[in-house]
């Protein structure tokens, strides 16, 4: 629920290339001064790459409050991995007060833009009941949205509700297929769970789970930041 991406895209400003050059050979104190003009010219991609380098401590002090002030300029953009990451700063109190249900506003703007992390954020924290009200169905969804995106974790938990009937009706072949696929990306959750569940599926209701697995494995592949 914490990880903050790192990623750093390519922009299309003609004197944007040189920061990336910087930041590729670690000279992150030479990037910052390069995209620096082109964020406070409005650029979102810089201003995300900013809040990056302040956020973790590179080419300058750390300085959440700093992460934050960039990450929400490029965010009201509606740049998703500054929505993000600016949803991870609210969620942990890191240079903005702590708010859990503004942290929730954020996450569901970046899951809303394909970001997979921050659907699996709002399921757990609708699971919880955490900065917003409890909603198994609501977090169903959150993690639908995020297992079909490759999303392992957030395909575990899936799996757990639809064996509990928990915001889904009880389904123990969807649950299975679900495990399978979070199993077969080496999440030991999954294989532990899919394994247990195996022993007490009927003969049939394992061949048909198998089947949803390979139909889920052609369908979703796996989430590489997972």
């Amino acid at each position: 629920m914490c990880s903050v991406l790192l990623g750093l895209a390519a922009a299309a400003q003609a004197d944007y290339p040189a920061g990336m050059v910087a930041f590729t050979r670690g000279d992150y104190q030479t990037a910052l001064v390069e995209w620096r003009p082109s964020a406070e010219q409005g650029h979102a991609e810089a201003r995300f790459n900013v809040g990056v380098l302040y956020d973790n401590g590179l080419g300058t002090e750390r300085d959440y409050a700093q992460a934050a002030r960039w990450y929400r300029q490029a965010a009201e953009q509606g740049h998703a991995k500054s929505q993000f990451n600016l949803a991870v700063l609210y969620a942990n109190g890191l240079g903005v007060a702590r708010d859990i249900a503004e942290a929730a506003r954020w996450y569901e703007r970046a899951a809303n833009q394909g970001q997979p992390e921050a659907a699996f954020n709002l399921g757990v924290l609708y699971e919880d009941g955490t900065g917003v009200a409890q909603s198994s169905v609501i977090a169903a969804q959150w993690y639908q949205l995020a297992a079909q995106q490759g999303h392992a974790i957030a395909q575990n938990n899936l799996g757990i509700l639809y064996a509990d009937g928990q915001g889904v009706p009880r389904d123990l072949v969807a649950s299975y297929a679900w495990y399978a696929i979070a199993a077969a990306q080496g999440n030991a959750k999954a294989l532990f769970n899919r394994d247990q569940l195996s022993q007490i599926l009927t003969p049939g209701q394992l061949a048909a789970g198998q089947e949803l697995e390979s139909r889920f494995a052609k369908l979703y592949q796996p989430w590489p930041n997972d």
